[in-house]
């Protein structure tokens, strides 16, 4: 028949276990998106002005559309889609960010190990001698050995959820680093892309310099021929050597920006500067999207990684809340060992040398010096920092949007109007040569027309460039699409235990 000690420690534990079904401090519920209809006064736009140029196509916005994973295919740039597969491969950064992940996924496991008891075994021998002086007379003095052997189980019942909300907010923090990697797996992505553009651009920059250098020359040739036969003054040929060292000097400067482009594309992809980067860009080898996916305002919370992180955190900051508060509470601890104790190991097991016990405890905090309220007003103060945080993320991931929208708008008009202005400037160009040719204007006249042509003509390759990275930026404020990458949706899918 069992004894009164052991049905009253089996009660206590019954009685916390049926007390553990709740947890203290506020439950977590997910911030309301903001209750918008347009990123902007002006509404959803519907498309963009076009130009008769590569790159400068109509682009069509559509709302409600998703936006694609590998959203850099829209390009259609087989070399680019390279290069990222390579970087997504070989990114230190990215690395860096999966391994954080897997701390924190180990460190939840961890923490969910609190919810077991503990089991611990131990075994030893010790080699005793006894003075005999404070035993009895009969008592022996002889050196004798001592065996034991037993297994300790332990377990903190969770009473008021303070376990629980401690795993909640390790949970909340593999979320964060989830996201974190989808951020950085999107900023690694969109600063290929950009470069690449960038590369592409400064190769056409770089080319239309070579061109107008070549033209400054024969320009040059001609003068001096002219020169020689009395046709012109000095003067116009020592202008004209300027204009053309002018235009070569601007020539080091765009092979140095495009050397450091390389540069930073073989940082991305994980490779030193002097190792052989493969992928080289033009912009006539890059397509401008016609279609572009517009997220809802209403959906732009859930698909911006930083978003979501900044959820997560304010998450963590709310179950630590409760673990706060847990902590002001009663603590019940319950224990139990069994083992045995001999002289002989022989007889280590017998019944004979049994030993046993069963424990139950309870600790109640009482007077810290204000230590526990002050850590309660902490953790709530830390949640006001993480929901301010919040809502800054989310006012700039609206303005993100709001200003790379304004953007494409405004570069398909600028790109119209330095399309218009180059052309304006080319037939000026030519007219003022033939007209000097003609004699019919001076030397500066022709040196005017040609510098305004030099100038419209690198303005109008930026132009073109620039609308390719306002659609890549597009992409990257939309969130990228992380969502629809397969990885994802595997792990979306995937039955939960």
């Amino acid at each position: 028949m069992r004894s009164m000690s052991s049905l009253s420690t089996t009660g206590l534990l019954i009685t916390l276990l049926l007390i553990s079904g709740c947890a203290i401090g506020p439950d977590f519920e997910s911030p309301t998106a903001p209750n918008a209809a347009a990123y902007s006064l002006d509404g959803m736009p519907t498309a963009t002005e076009e130009a008769n140029i590569a790159g400068g196509n109509r682009q069509k916005f559509v709302p409600g559309a998703d936006v694609p994973a590998e959203w850099w295919n829209l390009f259609r740039s087989e070399p680019l889609t390279q290069l990222i597969a390579l970087a997504l491969r070989n990114n230190p950064t990215l690395q860096a960010a999966e391994a954080s992940l897997r701390v924190a996924e180990e460190n939840l496991s961890a923490g969910d190990s609190a919810f077991f008891p503990t089991i611990d075994g131990a075994a030893g021998v010790t080699r005793e001698k006894n003075s005999g002086i404070n035993g009895s007379s009969g008592g022996s003095r002889a050196a004798f050995s001592l065996f034991n052997a037993s297994v300790k189980v332990a377990y903190t019942p969770d009473v008021f959820g303070g376990v629980r909300r401690e795993v909640e907010g390790l949970a909340a923090q593999t979320d964060f680093q989830r996201y974190e990697l989808e951020a950085a797996h999107l900023t690694l992505t969109s600063n290929v892309v950009t470069a690449a553009i960038q590369e592409a651009s400064l190769r056409t920059q770089i080319k239309a310099t070579q061109d107008i250098i070549d033209g400054e020359n024969k320009q040059l040739e001609l003068l001096r021929q002219q020169f020689n036969l009395g046709g012109v003054a000095k003067s116009a040929v020592l202008a004209q050597a300027a204009t053309l060292a002018q235009a070569q000097a601007g020539m080091p400067s765009l092979e140095k920006q495009l050397a450091q482009t390389r540069h930073q594309l073989s940082a991305l992809v994980g490779q030193l500067p002097h190792e052989k980067l493969e992928a080289t860009f033009d912009l006539s080898q890059l397509t401008l999207p016609e279609e572009l996916p517009l997220t809802l305002p209403s959906q732009l919370v859930a698909q911006r990684p930083d978003i979501k992180a900044a959820e997560a955190q304010l998450h963590a900051a709310s179950a630590y809340i409760g673990q706060v508060i847990a902590a002001s509470l009663p603590q019940f601890s319950l224990s139990a060992s069994y083992g045995g104790s001999s002289s002989k190991l022989a007889d280590l097991l017998s019944p004979q040398s049994a030993v046993w016990n069963l424990g139950a405890n309870i600790l109640q905090p009482i007077f810290y010096g204000g230590q526990l309220a002050h850590k309660r007003a902490a953790a709530h103060a830390d949640f006001d920092r993480a929901f301010a945080q919040y809502r800054g993320t989310v006012l700039t991931a609206f303005q993100n949007v709001a200003d790379v929208l304004q953007a494409l708008q405004s570069d398909a008009l600028e790109l119209k109007a330095r399309l218009a202005a180059e052309r304006a400037a080319a037939d000026s160009m030519q007219l003022s040569r033939d007209q000097f040719q003609a004699g019919a204007i001076s030397y500066i006249s022709l040196l005017t027309a040609q510098q305004t042509y030099e100038q419209t003509k690198i303005a109008l390759v930026k132009a073109q460039a620039q609308r390719y990275a306002d659609t890549a930026a597009l992409f990257q404020a939309l969130g990228g699409g992380w969502w629809n990458r397969q990885t994802v949706a595997d792990a979306k899918n995937s039955p939960t235990e």
